[in-house]
């Protein structure tokens, strides 16, 4: 294994009217912004996947408009997330992964499972839910995380769960949502959630600095210092690591400016 992982800095999807001010070229096509954003971004999280299923062609199409290396990281259908009782989503789940997404290839990332703020934790239901998540899909290995958006989740039961099953929690650095900096995966996935449209980067600089230092101890197998962790006594194991860096909503003119200028840092 190589000393360190992968960071890859993106935005969520490449669709934005803004951006055709403050990151397009004011003369390409909309239908060449992804190969754009693919020549300067390392990663985009796909919100659409989150409303409606695709067809295989068009993740076929993303594919072939990036880069070798470059990863698209899915949310998953809000079918699955948003129920009840999370362990009956098994029919939704497998219509979600089977609507042709692995003909992105090597470059699908993380599929990103987001819960409602109001979902609460509650062990067995969720149990339930990490026991349904395939480890393949087409013989293609997949990565989950899961997003939690209640404090009943910051407990080391939760901590203890995603372990088990080596699913990763999203670390989100967000005004109202809980921090959970636990490493349970081979991969650790952030969204930044705290930038300004009044930054040109999203975030100020001294912030892009201790981000950076921070996906850089990651991916070294290393945990930094400042996080809020749920399980704060349990240590991760020190191993290399792909790490994944969204800046997210808040300052989301500027989240491309961001991006470019927090993967700078790290390369």
């Amino acid at each position: 294994m190589a000393e360190t992982g992968k960071i890859r800095v993106g935005i969520g999807g490449w669709n934005f009217e803004p951006w055709e001010e403050s990151f397009y070229p004011s003369d390409l096509p909309k239908k060449r912004q992804l190969e754009f954003a693919g020549k300067e971004l390392r990663a985009i999280e796909v919100n659409g996947t989150y409303y409606s299923s695709q067809k295989p062609a068009t993740f076929a199409k993303w594919a072939s408009e990036v880069p070798d290396g470059f990863i698209f990281s899915l949310k998953a259908s809000r079918y699955v997330t948003n129920r009840k009782v999370l362990a009956e989503a098994g029919e939704s789940m497998e219509r979600f992964l089977t609507q042709g997404l692995t003909e992105l290839g090597d470059r699908l990332g993380p599929i990103l499972w987001q819960f409602a703020p109001t979902k609460k934790f509650d062990p067995d239901d969720f149990e339930g839910f990490l026991k349904l998540l395939p480890e393949k899909q087409d013989g293609l290995r997949l990565r989950h995380v899961v997003e939690v958006r209640h404090p009943s989740f910051q407990v080391p039961e939760f901590v203890e769960l995603l372990d088990k099953h080596k699913v990763a929690a999203v670390l989100a650095e967000h005004e109202d949502y809980p921090m959970i900096a636990d490493v349970t995966a081979d991969f650790v996935y952030t969204r930044l959630q705290k930038g300004s449209d009044d930054i040109r980067t999203c975030y100020a600089p001294a912030g892009l600095d201790l981000w950076a230092e921070r996906l850089k101890t990651f991916a070294a197998g290393g945990e930094p210092d400042g996080l809020e962790k749920s399980a704060p006594d349990r240590k991760a194991d020190k191993a290399a690591r792909d790490v994944f860096a969204f800046f997210i909503s808040s300052g989301k003119v500027n989240a491309p400016n961001g991006a470019r200028e927090l993967q700078k840092r790290v390369d």
